[in-house]
């Protein structure tokens, strides 16, 4: 027993830890935006240099927070991991592909004996850079758009198609959260930068690249907003799956926390926004901050509440919600004693960012400095 916690109550509770999860890994986008970059922001080698190293010391806690994701989904709701990283396994394989190729391009781009050359591993970056953040906002869409699976006895999952789940990437509408996480990734990219990095000679490429990826990721995530508030979606009513007009905006009304929540997130990129245009230092934490409380927000609603927030575009009963999507009473339990260790590990996290952080990087530590990715 989980500090007397219901099975519902867990249910909601593990809904919770993997929208915070989700917020999280957003915000660790900032390596993606940056590596999106390193071509344009740089005005000469040791700049890129200098950019890419500044990545290659965090780039490991998105990696780390993708898989805290998918561990949580796991073990809190297997139906789901099952239905989609077991049934649309083709995006996230893709996914898991564009990561290892960060993976190797970190530990390969400097090193000695380097067959492919510098540049490729660098393509490899600016590669993972860009689809990383997209197919993950595509395959997060599909909690809008729905999916093409339907559950066969013992809730075997059958996928409708050969694509298994590339057929996500036939409908526009599922870019336009892809394209608003690339462009906030390079927002927050360009925050980081500015914190963690001591050169003036960037100031300027970071104060105009503030002001027009922020505006590309407001036009993507305002006409995001747009569809999914004004679309039909997918709502448990006496035990059956039901379409019902404008839900997730409705959502958001039932929901006045998450609602608060949501609207706070979005002032605080505003904000973060205009203060990476000013300049300001500390704006990556506005940011990341907003970003966190956005993201939470919306997934929060599509758990609470006994929504859907897995469409079946073949078979609506088979949609999944937080009750038949679940694990056991036993097993939540269990891994809600686990869950008490991330408070730890962010801590972790926090002091390890500042103790890295502490001294700013600049171009005469990577001259003294042994290890260069």
């Amino acid at each position: 027993m989980f500090f007397g916690l219901d099975l519902e109550e867990l249910r909601l509770y593990w809904w919770g830890i993997l929208s915070l999860l989700g917020g999280l890994l957003v915000f660790m986008f900032f390596v993606q935006g940056g590596q999106g970059l390193i071509f344009t922001l740089p005005k000469d080698e040791e700049e890129k240099t200098l950019l890419i190293n500044s990545l290659g010391r965090k780039w490991e806690l998105g990696f780390t927070t993708l898989v805290m994701f998918g561990g949580a989904a796991f073990a809190a709701f297997p139906l789901f991991y099952s239905v989609s990283f077991g049934g649309a396994y083709w995006v996230w394989l893709c996914i898991l592909f564009c990561y290892i190729l960060q993976a190797v391009s970190y530990e390969y781009r400097k090193k000695e004996g380097n067959f492919l050359g510098t540049r490729t591993y660098e393509i490899f970056l600016w590669i993972n850079g860009v689809l990383a953040p997209l197919l993950i906002g595509i395959a997060l869409s599909t909690f809008f758009s729905g999916a093409e699976f339907i559950l066969k006895e013992g809730n075997f999952v059958e996928w409708r198609g050969a694509a298994r789940g590339l057929e996500a990437l036939l409908n526009p509408y599922n870019y336009l959260l892809g394209l608003a996480l690339v462009f906030l990734s390079r927002i927050l990219a360009l925050g980081y930068f500015l914190n963690h990095i001591d050169e003036e000679s960037l100031h300027a490429k970071i104060k105009k690249g503030a002001l027009v990826y922020g505006v590309l990721f407001l036009a993507f995530f305002l006409v995001f907003l747009g569809w999914i508030f004004n679309k039909e979606g997918f709502i448990l009513q006496d035990g059956l799956v039901q379409i019902m007009p404008k839900v997730y905006f409705l959502n958001l009304q039932e929901c006045p926390f998450f609602a608060f929540l949501f609207i706070l997130g979005v002032f605080l990129v505003l904000a973060g926004i205009i203060l990476l245009i000013k300049l300001h230092k500390k704006a990556i934490f506005i940011l990341g901050l907003g970003s966190v409380l956005v993201v939470f927000a919306l997934l929060g609603t599509l758990g609470f509440g006994n929504k859907v927030f897995y469409p079946s575009l073949v078979n609506l009963e088979d949609s999944l919600h937080i009750l038949n999507a679940s694990s056991s009473y036993y097993t939540l339990s269990v891994m809600g004693y686990v869950s008490l260790l991330t408070p730890f590990v962010l801590g972790y996290i926090a002091y390890v960012w500042r103790a890295m952080d502490r001294v700013k990087l600049t171009k005469n530590e990577l001259k003294n400095n042994d290890h260069i990715y």
